[in-house]
């Protein structure tokens, strides 16, 4: 059998990862040791960036509902609980752009809620 040397392969390996180390100080984007380790962990900090994206996303969507909820006089939670109760499923980040964009339809779903919920 034909004895078999990594080098074309690795060549592209090593090139590939100075690719996406492409920007990065100092021998982080020269030395591939260095930018292997710090593209992997690059690499897992985008990943992690992707999930807490969303979170915070939602956690502004809600501030922004419980603030317009405050102007017509309802608590978030409250509001939650009469959209829920009657039957109205809408979510939060359309809610949130009824909150600054659509006032009066947002009181009308604040009024509904607060009938659902006897507040």
């Amino acid at each position: 059998m034909a004895r078999v040397k990594k080098g074309f392969s690795a060549h592209r390996r090593h090139r590939k990862i100075i690719k996406l180390a492409k920007g990065f100080y100092g021998a982080r984007h020269k030395i591939f040791r260095v930018a292997n380790a710090a593209v992997m962990r690059s690499l897992a900090a985008a990943y992690v960036g992707r999930k807490h994206r969303k979170r915070d996303f939602r956690k502004l969507w809600i501030t922004r509902i419980n603030a317009g909820a405050r102007l017509n006089g309802i608590s978030y939670s409250r509001l939650m609980d009469g959209l829920k109760k009657a039957g109205i499923e809408i979510n939060r980040k359309m809610l949130s752009e009824m909150a600054i964009g659509d006032a009066a339809g947002f009181a009308q779903l604040c009024d509904a809620a607060k009938k659902a919920a006897n507040v």
